[in-house]
């Protein structure tokens, strides 16, 4: 695998650099984890089909788009909110 220079201001990299050393990993490793694990808008709508149908061969559980949608809110809502601050 080659590598690849990303310009970034040094704001960014310091924050990085920051984040990394508190995971105990480098910047690089940071960057590759992240862009593994971050899912496209794209792969974001075949997982959500994915999981409509499984609930609905396995569970009988048919979810509306309304449903679907509501849900979405309050899982933004909770992610948005400072860790251990109620709802």
């Amino acid at each position: 695998m080659s590598d690849a220079m990303i310009r970034v201001p040094a704001e960014v990299r310091d924050r990085l650099a920051v984040i990394a050393e508190s995971r105990g990993t480098s910047i690089r490793s940071l960057v590759q984890e992240f862009a593994e694990s971050t899912l496209t808008e794209e792969e974001r709508r075949e997982r959500a089909e994915w999981a409509r149908g499984y609930l609905a061969e396995h569970f009988g559980v048919e979810v509306t788009d309304e449903e679907s949608a509501a849900m979405g809110r309050k899982l933004r809502e909770a992610f948005a909110r400072p860790q251990g601050e109620a709802a």
